[in-house]
């Protein structure tokens, strides 16, 4: 079985657009290892680690009932995805209420394989989410041909990371956890397993890229290996060259699904907190801030005054959460999270995750042109959706001006535009109902249907309140507005050059 990842993960990866990517859980294991102290003439080789490392990589498979319909006949299996897997079950289902039949035959059983890795002499082992996802029975073999069968201890769709536990009448031998902050872009990599059920092979590579985000989930910040890996090597671990463990392989790009020099691995300063929880939990447990939030892009850094792009710029805060209750605002740009810097957008979310619930922590945030130090206790995340603070609607009696310095024609919210444009009834702000092809407006892309929630950082409820907004940002020779746009309860910021009027 391989699993090929979304549509939206696929886009992640626009630059490599023309192939596909490919979870590897197959038919085999793998393991990668940095060679760091030998960055610059390489190793002399990999023997004596490999022989090390090998006992601790484990060939894990699954096995789960496949779905009978009347007759006895199984649905036939396609990749997830496929245009013909709903046809066919679809039909199958049709077929199985139209002709029940009591005298099935035994109920078939489909296998996959996948990769793991010891953890706990005493039995824990770590693998990929999807390598077990569904599973009924998970059986563990190790690389003396013993084999014992597993029990799920925790998984975490979110970061792809599954905890399982064997029984072993002796101690396992067992892997360390490193740290993957430490693996640099040109250190070593060495891949041990059986891809495509050969049995165990090692292959040679190097760190390539890391943090890199293919969409899979929130909390992207993959280490790219040119290692040559293939299906059957999810789950596997990614060691440096003292043995210890720096990554989990979870996906490859390809576009024949064989490799092409390009795989991911989960890094290890995010899994191991990860599989800490499920053995002590069951179940994740993360930090919950309550903000949404958005790349500081250059015209933005401009109109709040930044010096640099890093931080991330609250577009909406969340009610009854932890930022509320902080004080924190929406236009806030959070720099600094319980010490750690937030240099991108992406980073804050996995800090705060990584967080422990109830901790009481310090938020450096830039706030009107200030550094603002806020007290946060941290929440523990909900998997529901946030909800936002409610709004009064506005009168439904229509006013509308136009503001030149924006390329814009703006109304008050009524009835009609509420219907027309599918707005929610508690939506607030003003409309933007035309704009001027040829405006910056037009090339950031607003168009008729936003709704302009604040201008500057402050609440706008009528096309007046922005021509004001927009005259004093003039009349103070500032060359840019922020603009806090609501498109369909997504709320995000732009900034918007003024036109010369």
């Amino acid at each position: 079985m391989t699993r090929c990842l979304t549509r939206a993960e696929r886009a992640g990866l626009s630059a490599l657009r023309f192939g596909r990517l490919v979870a590897l859980t197959s038919l085999g294991m793998a393991v990668f290892l940095p060679g760091m102290a030998q960055a610059q003439t390489g190793p002399k080789d990999f023997a004596d680690l490999s022989e090390q490392l090998v006992p601790s990589v484990v060939n894990i498979s699954t096995s789960q009932q496949v779905q009978q319909v009347g007759g006895g006949a199984p649905v036939p299996q396609f990749p997830p995805g496929s245009p013909f897997e709903e046809f066919f079950r679809d039909f199958f289902d049709r077929r199985g209420e139209e002709q029940p039949d009591n005298n099935q035959a035994p109920t078939p059983r489909t296998t996959s394989l996948g990769s793991g890795f010891v953890v706990d002499a005493t039995g824990y082992i770590v693998t990929n989410n999807h390598v077990i996802s569904n599973a009924d029975e998970i059986t563990v073999t190790f690389s003396d041909e013993s084999s014992l069968k597993a029990e799920l201890v925790g998984r975490d769709p979110k970061t792809d990371v599954a905890l399982l536990k064997v029984e072993p009448e002796q101690p396992l031998v067992a892997v360390p956890w490193g740290n993957s902050d430490a693996a640099k872009v040109g250190h070593w990599v060495v891949a041990i397993g059986n891809p495509f059920g050969l049995g165990n092979t090692v292959t040679a590579g190097i760190i390539s890229a890391r943090a890199r985000d293919i969409n899979a989930g929130p909390f992207d910040d993959f280490l790219q290996t040119d290692a040559s890996i293939n299906r059957g090597n999810s789950g596997g671990p990614l060691f440096n060259m003292a043995g210890e463990v720096i990554g989990i392989n979870t996906a490859i790009y390809s576009p024949t699904g064989g490799s092409v020099g390009i795989g991911f691995a989960v890094p290890s300063n995010l899994a191991q907190n990860v599989v800490h929880q499920l053995r002590e939990f069951g179940e994740t447990r993360r930090g919950w801030l309550g903000v949404r939030i958005q790349t500081v892009t250059d015209d933005l850094a401009e109109s709040l005054g930044l010096d640099s792009t890093e931080g991330a710029l609250v577009a909406s805060v969340s009610e009854d959460s932890p930022a509320e209750a902080a004080g924190l605002l929406v236009g806030d740009v959070i720099l600094r999270f319980d010490s750690k810097s937030v240099t991108t957008m992406r980073r804050l979310p996995r800090i705060v995750a990584e967080t422990q619930i109830g901790k009481e922590v310090n938020v450096e945030v830039w706030r009107e042109g200030q550094l603002v130090t806020v007290g946060v206790t941290v929440g523990r995340l909900d998997e529901s959706a946030p909800q936002l603070a409610s709004a009064t609607p506005p009168a439904d009696r229509p006013i509308t001006q136009e503001v030149p310095e924006l390329g814009l024609t703006l109304s008050s919210i009524t009835d009609e535009l509420r219907e027309r444009f599918e707005l929610p009834q508690d939506a607030k702000g003003v409309m933007v109902v035309q704009v001027d092809n040829a405006s910056s407006a037009a090339e950031k892309g607003v168009r008729a249907g936003d709704v302009i929630v604040e201008v500057g950082q402050q609440e706008v409820t009528s096309p007046g309140d922005v021509a004001d907004r927009v005259r004093e940002h003039r009349d103070e020779e500032k060359p840019t507005v922020l603009l806090l746009l609501d498109r369909a309860g997504d709320l995000q910021f732009i900034a918007v050059r003024l036109a010369a009027s």
